[in-house]
């Protein structure tokens, strides 16, 4: 009987534990949010002020982040494939191994970023600002850079 008490309460205490994190996915875009993991593909965070927030593996596929506030954020891991970031400010943000491919970064602030091995297939980065981005390991193969050249195949962690 104790054995059935320990388990009825062990269960209770794991379904509030996952209502408790699937309430993060749907809590309001803020700084420092903590949106790791959600899925959010298509979502529009136009402008969003989501300075700081933890965006670890969130898929935000074809997402529009037109001129949203990203600094510091977290993006490390995150989905962002054919995503809108034109404008957006992502200084010092992490987005190490993040998937960028066929992303709009047209006119992005990345100053200070990591983008370490990430994704970048097709992205647009025409005008943007790159001052101090860690772009190591990050393929650049058929992206638009910022000066308007397309970087060849095996661009990796610069345009060739």
């Amino acid at each position: 009987m104790q054995n059935l008490a320990t388990l009825a309460i062990a269960i209770i205490l794991s379904l509030g534990t996952a209502s408790s994190a699937l309430a993060a996915c749907s809590d309001p875009a803020g700084a420092r949010v903590d949106w790791s993991g959600c899925a959010l593909s298509g979502a529009n965070l136009t402008v969003a002020y989501l300075r700081g927030a933890d965006l670890s593996y969130v898929n935000l596929t074809r997402a529009n982040l037109y001129g949203a506030n990203l600094n510091y954020a977290n993006l490390s891991g995150a989905n962002l494939s054919g995503a809108n970031l034109t404008k957006a400010a992502l200084a010092e943000a992490n987005l190490s191994g993040a998937n960028l491919s066929g992303a709009n970064l047209e006119e992005a602030y990345l100053n200070y970023a990591n983008v370490s091995g990430a994704d970048m297939y097709k992205a647009n980065l025409s005008m943007a600002t790159l001052n101090g981005a860690d772009l190591s390991g990050a393929d650049l193969s058929r992206a638009i850079w910022v000066d308007g050249r397309h970087c060849g195949e095996g661009s990796i962690g610069e345009c060739k």
